[in-house]
Parts: C-alpha cells; sequence; structure tokens
C-alpha cells in the first residue's frame, strides 16, 4: 500500500512540474500585462542605478555617426536624463536605448516626424493593439548595465575556434561504445574514461566562453520577441511587420540552435534541461551549437541590428504615446524646413516642475532676458530648450502651440570648474561659449543657443564688454540665441540687435513674491539688497549698500 502512495505523490509532483512548464509562458504574460495596464499613462518613478545610463547611453554612443546631436554640456545643462526617466514607460532595454537615442538626435524634416507621430497615435488610439506589442517586446527584458547592443556586437566580435576537436569528442563516445559489444569489461572502462575526459574539456571550454552565453540568452530573447511581433497584421504597421518577419526568417536557424545551448539559469525547473545538460557534458553540442550560432551571427550582424532598430523605434513609440497621456496638455511642432530664426509658442511649460507657469513668447530675433534672482530666468530658458529638443525627437510639445524652424539646440548654462583639467570657471565658460560660436559657422540647420549669465566667472567691467560682443557675434543670421543676465547695462548696448524681456517680482510684507510671467522690455527693479533686508540684515548694511549703489547709477564711479 505505501508503494502506491510514494507513486501517487511522485505522479502528482510530476504533473505539477509538467503544469508549471507548460503554463510558464502564460503566466509571464500576464505578469508583462499587468506592469503594462498599471504604467500606461503614467510618469514612471523607477529608480536607477548610476551604472544604468551607461549602459542605456551606450547604443546612441555607437550609432550616432556623423550626423548633430545634442552634445553633453546641453544635455546636462537642461537635465535631460530627467526628461528622459520621465519618458521612458518600457518594458525592455532594445526600447529604453532607441527612446534615449531619439532624445540626443533630434530630426531635421518634416517627414520622419510626421512618421513618428503616426505610429504614436496608433498606439495611442489602439488600447488592445498596444497591450499585445508591449507584452510581446517585454518578452526581450533588461540588461541593465551593459547594452543589448554591446551583448550582440561583443559576441560578434568573438574568434570562433571551429567545432574539429568538439567532433572528435563525439567520436570517442562512438568508438567506447563500439568497444563495448566486442569486450564489454574494455568497453565500460574505455566509456568511463572517455566521458570523464569529454566532461574535463567541457568545462574547460566553457570556463572561457561562458561569459558570451548571456549573449546567446539575449539573441534568443530578440528572436522570440521577433517571432511574436511577425504574427501581427495591422496594415498601418506593416512596414515594420515586413522588415521583421524577413529578418526574422533570415536568423531562423540561429533559435535552433539556441535550443541546444541552454538557458543558462542555473536554478530551472525544466526537468528536461537538467538531463540536457548531461548530454551537453559529455557530446559538447552545445559548445558546437555555440560556434555554429557565432558564426551565423557574424554573417547576419547587420540583420540582428536592423531588428534591434525597428523593436527600438515601436516600443519608444509606445513609451511616447503614454507621456502624452500624462502631460496635463501638449501640441505638435509645427515646423518649417527653410532656414530662419523664428520660434512662437503659446503657453510653453517646463514638463518636469510640478505645477509650472506657463509662459508664450513670439519672436524671430535673438532674446535677452533681465530680472532679479530667482525670479525665473534660467527655468524659463531650459523650458524653451527642451520643448525645441522634443518637436523635434518625440513630436510632443508642452505647449498650446509652437511654430518655428528646425535648430540645432545648444546651451551654456550649468558649468562648473574643471579641477581635473585644472581649469577655472572662466575658462570652462569660454570653451563651451566657443562651440556655439563655431557651429554656427558650421553647415546644416539655424542655431538656437541658451547662455545663462554669461562669462559670469569674470569681473564686471570686462564681463559687460566681452559678453557684449560675443552675443552681439551671436546675433547674426540663422542663430536664435537666448541669454539671461543680471546686467542691465547689456539691455541698452544690445538694443539694435536682441528683443528684451524680464521677469519681476513684488514684495509684499517684508516678503518677496515672484509669479514667473514673462513680461517685454527691459527689467527695471533690483532684489539682491532688499534681499538681505529680508534675510534680517543689519539695517546700516542695507542703507550703505543702497547709497552705494544709487550713487554708482548715477555717476558711474564706485564709491565707499
Amino acid at each position: 500500500m505505501e508503494i502506491w502512495i510514494y507513486i501517487a505523490i511522485a505522479v502528482v509532483l510530476v504533473a505539477v512540474l509538467i503544469y508549471r512548464i507548460v503554463t510558464r509562458e502564460k503566466r509571464r504574460r500576464k505578469k508583462y500585462l499587468l506592469a503594462v495596464v498599471k504604467s500606461w499613462g503614467q510618469i514612471p518613478d523607477r529608480e536607477y542605478e548610476y551604472d544604468e545610463f551607461q549602459g542605456i547611453s551606450s547604443y546612441f554612443n555607437k550609432t550616432k555617426g556623423n550626423q548633430f546631436y545634442i552634445d553633453d554640456i546641453t544635455w546636462n545643462d537642461l537635465d535631460m536624463d530627467s526628461i528622459f526617466m520621465s519618458l521612458n514607460n518600457t518594458q525592455s532595454s532594445i526600447g529604453e536605448e532607441y527612446l534615449y537615442k531619439m532624445l540626443r538626435m533630434p530630426c531635421f524634416d518634416k517627414w520622419s516626424l510626421s512618421e513618428r507621430n503616426r505610429v504614436i497615435e496608433f498606439f495611442r488610439t489602439h488600447e488592445k493593439e498596444r497591450l499585445e506589442y508591449q507584452i510581446d517586446i517585454a518578452h526581450v527584458g533588461r540588461t541593465k548595465k551593459i547594452s543589448l547592443y554591446d551583448y550582440i556586437s561583443n559576441f560578434a566580435e568573438l574568434e570562433n575556434e571551429g567545432n574539429f576537436r568538439h567532433y572528435l569528442h563525439i567520436l570517442l563516445i562512438a568508438v567506447a561504445v563500439y568497444t563495448l559489444f566486442i569486450s564489454p569489461s574494455v568497453g565500460i572502462l574505455a566509456l568511463i574514461f572517455v566521458l570523464g575526459f569529454n566532461i574535463y574539456q567541457y568545462f574547460k571550454t566553457k570556463m572561457k566562453i561562458e561569459p558570451y552565453f548571456v549573449c546567446v540568452g539575449a539573441i534568443t530573447r530578440l528572436l522570440r520577441c521577433c517571432e511574436y511581433l511577425g504574427r501581427h497584421t495591422e496594415p498601418e504597421l506593416s512596414v515594420y511587420l515586413d522588415a521583421v518577419r524577413e529578418g526574422t526568417k533570415r536568423l531562423a536557424s540561429l533559435k535552433k540552435d539556441a535550443k541546444y545551448i541552454g538557458t543558462g539559469d542555473k536554478l530551472t525547473e525544466d526537468i528536461g534541461e537538467m538531463l540536457m545538460d548531461y548530454i551537453r557534458m559529455f557530446t559538447h553540442i552545445d559548445l558546437i551549437k555555440f560556434n555554429s550560432m557565432l558564426g551565423k551571427v557574424q554573417k547576419e550582424i547587420k540583420t540582428i541590428r536592423s531588428l534591434i532598430e525597428i523593436i527600438g523605434q515601436l516600443e519608444a513609440f509606445i513609451a511616447v504615446a503614454s507621456y502624452r497621456e500624462a502631460l496635463p496638455f501638449y501640441c505638435r511642432g509645427d515646423l518649417m524646413e527653410e532656414k530662419g530664426t523664428v520660434l512662437e509658442a503659446k503657453d510653453m511649460y517646463h514638463p518636469l516642475v510640478e505645477e509650472p507657469v506657463a509662459n508664450s513668447i513670439y519672436e524671430n530675433r535673438p532674446v535677452l532676458i533681465t530680472g532679479s534672482n530667482a525670479s525665473g530666468k534660467s527655468t524659463f530658458l531650459k523650458t524653451t530648450a527642451i520643448c525645441a529638443i522634443l518637436a523635434q525627437t518625440v513630436d510632443t510639445v508642452p505647449a498650446h502651440s509652437y511654430h518655428a524652424n528646425f535648430f540645432r539646440v545648444y546651451s551654456s548654462m550649468a558649468l562648473k570648474d574643471n579641477l581635473q583639467g585644472n581649469e577655472s570657471y572662466y575658462m570652462v565658460e569660454i570653451r563651451s561659449l566657443k562651440r556655439i560660436m563655431d557651429a554656427e559657422k558650421e553647415e546644416g540647420a539655424s542655431v538656437l543657443c541658451f547662455v545663462d549669465e554669461v562669462l559670469r566667472g569674470t569681473n564686471t567691467v570686462e564681463r559687460i564688454a566681452a559678453s557684449s560682443r560675443i552675443l552681439q557675434s551671436l546675433a547674426k543670421n540663422h542663430v536664435m540665441c537666448f541669454a539671461a543676465t543680471h546686467d542691465i547695462e547689456l539691455t541698452q548696448l544690445l538694443a539694435s540687435c536682441f528683443s528684451n524681456y524680464h521677469f519681476k517680482e513684488e514684495i509684499v510684507d517684508d516678503d518677496i513674491l515672484f509669479n514667473y510671467k514673462l513680461n517685454k522690455g527691459s527689467a527695471t527693479t533690483r532684489n539682491a539688497i532688499r534681499l538681505l533686508k529680508i534675510m534680517g540684515y543689519d539695517e546700516e548694511v542695507i542703507e550703505e549698500a543702497e547709497k552705494t549703489a544709487q550713487h554708482f547709477l548715477e555717476t558711474g564711479v564706485w564709491q565707499m
């Protein structure tokens, strides 16, 4: 009786194991579905490790070519990493890597942006189809600190040692088995020796290439995703789906080879996979297929990279569609391909600021912004720059309307001393400004640049003298410069070539209030000394400071 109990328990355990294996894919898809439904139309709250951005940005760095891109200074000035994170509602490394690249490489033609918008709007308005695509692409997974593109590229660069010696190990097994029929005792000893020798050589070889097995896993997940996507028939996405199906067809043999290599998961619950491990050790079948797969990847690397780009595009477009749903309001950019310096925007707002104040501007020449400390000058510069970049990348502008030329965007705002390079703030600043002046001389779209407190790293007299000439130089044809300054003198010196705007404050009950609204004309008030009073400085210090400032304004001479 007891034996039947043990048999029943064994049968139940096997049935449970088989059930879990059979339903594993269904459970995985359900998990993905819950994740994408929950995150849709929300600003992601995902936390990033420091090293993750190195992996995310690698795809952009390896594929940017010689085209214009948002340089590191501008990217950091505008805190575009945070903009990327607010957009990054993706479920795979492929999607987030392409989204990052898309934000760093603005378009300069209407057709590309129109095509992006067409696909974005398809996903935004077709929930059922979108969910299916998101679940399918989620199978690719995230590779965290290393780009999936790098995984596959590193694999393709590996030297292929060939399979001759691995076939020799299989031949040795065949000889030992044949010996069994001639002399069983000798055959058993020979088989034990051969199997032991094969296992030793197996692990010796696998130790060298095992780090690349994760690359095989990445390729396998990519091909599985392509297989799922290839089943879709939406005519709106036929261009992308046809390319996926064609690429999948060319890479069909890779999937077959990958089955022999294994998952690399030491905690796998698949009993068949466990048994396969022993077959691999004896026959080296996974090493043989590894080399075979390596040769095919090296031959079809362009096809694989093309599939990465297509899948990345689709998921990035889905992320943008979700971002549109998360914004309080947005518009598409109305962009002109001819060169010019037109920038007209209604109710622009900074997408990262809680309860932002929207501002409008309608200009076709450079802009000089003055105003007191903390009044909103820098935020307005960043808002305008971010809107320009989003208009030419994700075709989604946080504004009610946006009409402008296509621009190459540069900034010189949040600079720091270069201690490692032994450079002062002033040296860093003039290098930063010089790159903008050099960009104006290059071929391409008009330049849109943003400069906050020009030459703040030097003394007043030389700052005003030099900055006025630099800004005048940036007021040339095909350059649209937005500059913020505390130097009211610049508003008069540059009146002929810059339009003046300002932000202002109001003092109420010994408190300073800002409405953060942009006003035409130059600033007429200063608040630095009044802030001293609000902060509780001695009256004598405040009175003497006001007298000194007033004397300079009347005579142009400083006097204590």
